[in-house]
Order: C-alpha cells, then sequence, then structure tokens
C-alpha cells in the first residue's frame, strides 16, 4: 500500500456502499478477497481506500464513489490529521472563490510543483481575509505569528484600525506554536494537494462555503464528544430574538453595520446564523478551533465586491481571537449591539478566585459553582447601553440558591427581559430542557422594566398530535403521532417552538399554556426563582375542562369504528403446506428490488420516514431546514424517496412490523435501520407480502441474534408462492388489520388524553365530581 494512504472504516464502508455495517462484517466473513485490515484496532479495524473501491466495483456493489464523499475520506485520512487538513482546504477553498483564476493557473501544475507555489497564491488570500503574516518570535517586542495577534493586541476602532470590518483575523494569547490560521509552507501542502484539487472540484459543484460546511460538519459527527455544539435551527432563533423588537427605535433598525459578540464561540454556529451585514467578533479558548471558526465565518461571509475605483475588495469579515474569555477578555473595550452566547455549562475551574475583584461583577460575585452566572454577567459588560444579549442556559441556573442575589439584582435593575424554556432535545445535553435569556443593558436614566417574560415550550415538542399518517387509515381515524418515548431530536418540531417563542417575545403577553408576563415584585422573594414552569403552569391534557367534551366526542367515534373494523373470529383450518420463497430469491429474479435507508431528519429538505414511525404508524418526520442543514446531519447522498406500494421493515430490535407506503407518505427519504421492499406490483401484491412479513415465526427465523440485539437479514424472510390473484385476497385481509391497528393506537392515545384530563381537571377544581 502506498505510504500516507487514505484509510477507511467499515463505517465509512457501510457508507460509501450504502448499506448498514452489518453488511460489511458480512462481506468481510463471506469473500477471501475482501481487503484486509491496514490500520486501526482489532475490533475497530481500517482498510485502504483504494482497495476497499476497487473490491466494491469488482463485486458490482458499487459504481462510483461520490465526490464528497471521496473528499471527506481523504480528510479523514490525512496524515496530518483530520483538524490540519480541513485548515489547508478552508485555506484553499478561500483562494478558490476568491481568487479563480489563480487558482485555474496552479492546478493545472504538477503536484511538486503547485505545493511550491500555492503558499505564495495562500498567503495573498489569508492576508486579504485573515490580516498581514509576521514572524513568529517570542518575547514582548517580537512581531506577532502569521495572521496572529496576542489577544487584547489591537482593539476594535484602534488607531492602527487593525480591526476594521473590512478584513478579518485570528488572535491568539499565548506561544506562536499555539494552532493557527497561517500560511501552510510547501512541505505541510505537498500531502494535502490531491485533497485541495478534489475540495476545488467539490466546491464547482456546490460552492466553496458549502464545501467547507459539508465537511466540518462530517468531522463534527465523527468527534461528537469533542465539540459543544449549537444546532442550526437554535442558532437562527437565538439571532433572531437579538434582532431589535418590532417597537424599537426606527433608526436602530436600519442601523446598517451591527457588532455581535460571541465570546465562547466554539464551531462558530452563532455567528453563522446571523444575516445582513454585521462585524462579527469571536472568542475561543482552543486554539485550532478558533482557527477552523475564522476560515468558516469569512467563507459563509460574500466573496470579494468591485469598489468604485474598479479593484476587488473582500467584504467585512470576523475577527476571532483566542483564549480563556473570563481570564483572559480579548475585547475589553467593546461595546457590541449584540451578544450571542452558548457558555460551558458546570464549569468550576472558571477563575473564581483570580477574579474575585473584576469590575465585571456588577450584580455580585457569582459563587464557585455559578460559572454561568459569571457569563451573564460578562456579557452585560459587553454590550452597549441599549444593548440585547441571548444566552442558552442550563436550567439550574434559573433556580439554584447559591445564584439568588445575583438573579435578583438582574430582575430589580432590568437587565433580564426574559426566560424561556426549551423542550428537551433543543441542544446538547439532549436529555434535559435548557433555557434562553434574554438580557439588555441597562440605560443610564432610564426606569428599569417592571415585569419578566417567562415562557415554556415543552409540550410543543412532538408534531401535531392529529397529523395523518400511517397505512390502512379509514376515513376520520387520525395518526398517532405524538412526541418520541423519551424526548429526542427525531420527533423535535422546530417551526412551532420557533413561532411560539418569537411571537411571545415580539408580543409579550399572556398565552395560555405558553407565556406570562410576571411582576417583577412577585419574584423578588426569598427563592428569586425564575424556572418558568414555576410561574406557569402546564395546560391541562386535553386543552382543559372546556376541551375534554371534544376528546370525548372524538373517542366515542373512533371507538364505533373501531369496533367496525374487528376482525371476524377466525376458522381453524389444517396447516397449509405451500411452496415457499424467499425475498432474496424474488429479488434476485427482479419481482421486487432492496434499499437501505441512510437518511436522518434534517439531512435532507424532505421529511424522513424513521424506525419510530414505522412501528407507531406516525407521519414521517419533518424537519423543513430553517436555513441550514444541522451540525453532524451531513446530507445524504441521494436518499432513497419512497412510492407508493413500497412495504418498509426495520432492521433491528427483533419484532415484527412492516408499513405499505401510502399517499401521503410516498416522496419522505428512507431513514436509517429501514429496508424497502419495491414489489413489481404486476408480480407481488404489496399488502400480501407486507403481512407475510409480519409473521412471528418468519421473523424468528431470519434474524440473527447479537448480544445485545437482534439484526432482520430481509432477504431471509419467506414469502408463500401464490398467483397475483390469490395474493390480492390475502392482501386485503392483511389491510383490514393494518387499518384496525391503527384505529386502535388512536383510540388508545385519545383515551390516555381523556382520563388525564379528567384527573387533571378534578384536582385543579375545574370539573367537579358530580
Amino acid at each position: 500500500m502506498p505510504e500516507n494512504a487514505t484509510e477507511v472504516t467499515a463505517a465509512g464502508i457501510a457508507r460509501l456502499a450504502g448499506v448498514g455495517r452489518a453488511a460489511v462484517s458480512n462481506w468481510r466473513r463471506r469473500y477471501a478477497d475482501f481487503p484486509q485490515p491496514v490500520g486501526g484496532t482489532g475490533t475497530s479495524p481500517s482498510f485502504a481506500l483504494s482497495e476497499v473501491e476497487q473490491w466494491l466495483r469488482d463485486q458490482g456493489k458499487l459504481a462510483e464513489v461520490p465526490l464528497r464523499e471521496r473528499v471527506w475520506q481523504a480528510v479523514a485520512g490525512h496524515p496530518a490529521g483530520a483538524g490540519r487538513a480541513l485548515i489547508h482546504v478552508g485555506c484553499a477553498l478561500l483562494l478558490v472563490r476568491d481568487r479563480p483564476t489563480a487558482w485555474l493557473e496552479l492546478a493545472g501544475a504538477p503536484d511538486e510543483r503547485m505545493a511550491a507555489l500555492l503558499p505564495q497564491a495562500l498567503e495573498h488570500v489569508l492576508t486579504a481575509r485573515l490580516g498581514p503574516e509576521a514572524d513568529g518570535a517570542h518575547g514582548a517586542s517580537a512581531p506577532e505569528p502569521a495572521g496572529v495577534h496576542t489577544a487584547g493586541a489591537h482593539e476594535p476602532g484602534g488607531a492602527d484600525g487593525a480591526d476594521s470590518p473590512e478584513s478579518a483575523r485570528v488572535h491568539v494569547g499565548g506561544s506562536p506554536e499555539s494552532a493557527r490560521v497561517h500560511t501552510p509552507t510547501t512541505q505541510e501542502l505537498l500531502p494535502s494537494v490531491p485533497l485541495l484539487r478534489a475540495a476545488a472540484e467539490l466546491a464547482a459543484g456546490i460552492g466553496a462555503g458549502q464545501a467547507f460546511e459539508f465537511l466540518l460538519g462530517r468531522q463534527l459527527d465523527a468527534n461528537p464528544r469533542q465539540y459543544t455544539l449549537t444546532p442550526p435551527q437554535l442558532a437562527e432563533l437565538m439571532v433572531d430574538l437579538a434582532e431589535p423588537p418590532k417597537d424599537a427605535d426606527r433608526a436602530a433598525r436600519e442601523q446598517p453595520v451591527r457588532s455581535v459578540l460571541d465570546p465562547a464561540a466554539g464551531t462558530g454556529a452563532l455567528l453563522r446564523a446571523v444575516g445582513g451585514p454585521a462585524a462579527l467578533y469571536a472568542q475561543e479558548a482552543d486554539p485550532a478551533l478558533a482557527a477552523l471558526t475564522a476560515l468558516r465565518l469569512a467563507l459563509a461571509a460574500e466573496g470579494p465586491r468591485r469598489a468604485a475605483d474598479g479593484t476587488q475588495r473582500p467584504a467585512p469579515g470576523p475577527t476571532v481571537r483566542t483564549g480563556d474569555t473570563l481570564r483572559a477578555d480579548a475585547f475589553p473595550e467593546l461595546a457590541a449591539d449584540t451578544v450571542l452566547c452558548h457558555p460551558p455549562f458546570n464549569e468550576r475551574n472558571w477563575g473564581h478566585d483570580e477574579l474575585a475583584y473584576d469590575p465585571r461583577w456588577e450584580y455580585g460575585l457569582p459563587a464557585r459553582t455559578e460559572s454561568e452566572l459569571a457569563w451573564v454577567q460578562h456579557v452585560l459588560a459587553r454590550l452597549r447601553d441599549g444593548g440585547t444579549a441571548v444566552l442558552l442556559m442550563p436550567p439550574a441556573a434559573a433556580s439554584r440558591r447559591s445564584g439568588r442575589r445575583i438573579r435578583a439584582g438582574l430582575l430589580r435593575r432590568g437587565a433580564l427581559r426574559a426566560v424561556i424554556a426549551l423542550p428537551a432535545g433543543a441542544a446538547p445535553p439532549y436529555g434535559i430542557p435548557l433555557h434562553l435569556w434574554i438580557l439588555c443593558k441597562p440605560e443610564p436614566g432610564v426606569r428599569p422594566a417592571a415585569d419578566l417574560l417567562l415562557a415554556d415550550t415543552a409540550d410543543l415538542s412532538g408534531p401535531a398530535p392529529d397529523a395523518s399518517a400511517g397505512p390502512g387509515r379509514p376515513p376520520g381515524v387520525k395518526a398517532a403521532g405524538g412526541k418520541t418515548p423519551g424526548g429526542g431530536r427525531e420527533r423535535f418540531d422546530w417551526p412551532a417552538v420557533r413561532s411560539a417563542v418569537l411571537d411571545a417575545w415580539r408580543d409579550r403577553a399572556d398565552v395560555e399554556g405558553v407565556s406570562r408576563v410576571v411582576p417583577v415584585i412577585e419574584l423578588l422573594d426569598d427563592d428569586v426563582d425564575l424556572a418558568p414552569a414555576r410561574h406557569l403552569p402546564r395546560p391541562a391534557s386535553g386543552g382543559g375542562a372546556s376541551g375534554l367534551g371534544e376528546v370525548r366526542d372524538r373517542l366515542t367515534e373512533t371507538l364505533r369504528l373501531t369496533t367496525g373494523l374487528v376482525p371476524p373470529a377466525p376458522v381453524p383450518v389444517e396447516p397449509a403446506h405451500r411452496p415457499l420463497t424467499t425475498v432474496g430469491e424474488l429479488a434476485r429474479a427482479g419481482a421486487l428490488f432492496l434499499h437501505s435507508g441512510t437518511a436522518v431528519p434534517g439531512s435532507t429538505a424532505a421529511p424522513v420516514l424513521t424506525e419510530h414511525d414505522v412501528l407507531t404508524g406516525a407521519a414521517p418526520t419533518a424537519l423543513p431546514p430553517v436555513g441550514q442543514e444541522a451540525p453532524g446531519a451531513a446530507a445524504a447522498d441521494d436518499p432513497v424517496l419512497l412510492e407508493p406500494g413500497d412495504v418498509v421493515v426495520p432492521v433491528l430490535g427483533g419484532g415484527t412490523a412492516a408499513r405499505v407506503v401510502d399517499a401521503s407518505t410516498a416522496g419522505a427519504a428512507l431513514g436509517r435501520n429501514l429496508q424497502l421492499l419495491r414489489p413489481d406490483p404486476a408480480a407481488v401484491d404489496p399488502w400480501f407480502l407486507a403481512g407475510f412479513l409480519r409473521g412471528t415465526a418468519n421473523h424468528r427465523q431470519a434474524s440473527s441474534h447479537a448480544s445485545t440485539a437482534a439484526r432482520l437479514d430481509a432477504r431471509r424472510l419467506q414469502l408463500p408462492r401464490m398467483p397475483l390473484a390469490e395474493q390480492q385476497r390475502y392482501g386485503e385481509r392483511f389491510r383490514e388489520l393494518a387499518a384496525f391497528e391503527d384505529a386502535l393506537r388512536t383510540a388508545g392515545r385519545l383515551g390516555g388524553r381523556l382520563v388525564q384530563g379528567m384527573y387533571d381537571g378534578l384536582t385543579d377544581g375545574t370539573v367537579t365530581p358530580g
């Protein structure tokens, strides 16, 4: 194998071939010529990508590796690591976008020549976007390293103009050896040249910014525990909340360029969501992450624009610095119009002892356990008078006794304007319902606000409970719908949450079960508990006493329909001995086609039929993109779209389930852990197929069992050989059973709502026992 050849794991092979990882394990056992591991470990081996591609082609399992997949595999297998490879790619993509002619000239040279010429070309574009490069010697009097400046060396608006919006810089506090955006050398670039060529080819199809977003998203997805992510939908919601409200001064709304700061930038998701002209400022403790963020924001900005004199000038770019924000603030003189922040949670070593007399603690020194309240006060210190900040906070920060004095100070001075509870699943950690705090810096001479907006959107986390979906539904019977057991991201209804939050903030009105404007005087008790759930009781199940009558009527009608769908009493007969075939044999004969699902909600514009949807009869999970792809949810390569008559079965779990796709489900993408069987209607009836696939004995003989789970091999599922007319007789009975099953689900859901609503009404006094 050539030195430094790209390696790929079993998961990568599965993604290349569009199959599950179990299929890759099966290939390794069955085929003696399957490529041997070249690295990794015994439990997680890696293989040479070129050998894997050739084997897949020889086996007819791969026509061509998608370009985006080849680029990602090259990034993941880069000898300097994926992080360094992404920095090289980001620098090259800036050149591709800002100086396409120069790139084309370089790309025509051999690899060695291209690597020798690239540093000068990259230096030109990085200087335009990231500032000039200097020598990186140590010492206070030494010049600063390339594109890197010590935190605090140049402040926005300084006399040297270093931080004007016309340039973007990465400032690093600490030694010059810190990871940074610098002009790569010829030796550093030589192993990256094939990768850079492929990345430029990808950018030609989808754009430089989108190409970098895809690769960065794959890196975040591959290393989820290394990063604290802010989902793009949440980032856009926080940006919208920070916009001037509809009754704000007209001049403030029409301000052409506003300054936006993120003091805990992470991957740059919050600043990436900012639209319109804005001067962006960011600080991040990790130098390597700061470099990626600077490149991400620079690539997200518009390309060069033509000035009045005919020259090309870069658009306003971000100012990114590294360093510990609380201990070494990089922007001590900045007065930003807006601050967006997703701070680290539950930090004990945030500088409590060193910062005891810091002037930022206007509302009191935060306790050692209250690092989040230190971030709140830091954010307020970096706002201009009247500026707005939006922070993502853990729910404990609203009620811990150790922080009550600071919370009281924020209320008395009118700095805290709203606390909004999000449903669990909005952002990591996904099992906790996080809060949004909206703050406004008090203006001298302006009377503090006398109230606080409290909102709770926990009940908006699932889809509309009556969304139509599911196989074989009789007229008048709705789908089960509802939230995924235990919450989770797949059933998160962002449009409903977004609409409710924005309406609550902009209208500042009392909405039953959603929001309440509470006088500050009511909150200034011994606890100063600002958790919305404490002051905004959730509405009773079923919509309160007034809605219980409607729920009861719907339940009665559903039960009537369900009674009519009860199957007739079965007539016992002797077991039939019928000739059998398998799904695999039908597939080889062309009577049906098999497809494996790869899509996840958010990876495609279409709704995704998930495993949960199949098991519960719910509608496909719709996550309309609110602006961009979710981080870590890489866009699916040619997702399988459902057609009427398709049969979908889950491959994990060991249960018996099959769903026939109807017109309401057609067009959705096939999700992970699902197998699609697309029968030829002239040879196989879909309802006949789905019915026999649900047989318990059939599932048992077609499933393999690991230590913790069972996996279904759909090719081993058996069917009796029957003429089409006989199949359709069975299929009609299976269709009736599916309709009955769906009606039972709906009746169970409505019955649960009625029972809980009665309990709530009797206990809160809105319903009397007589």
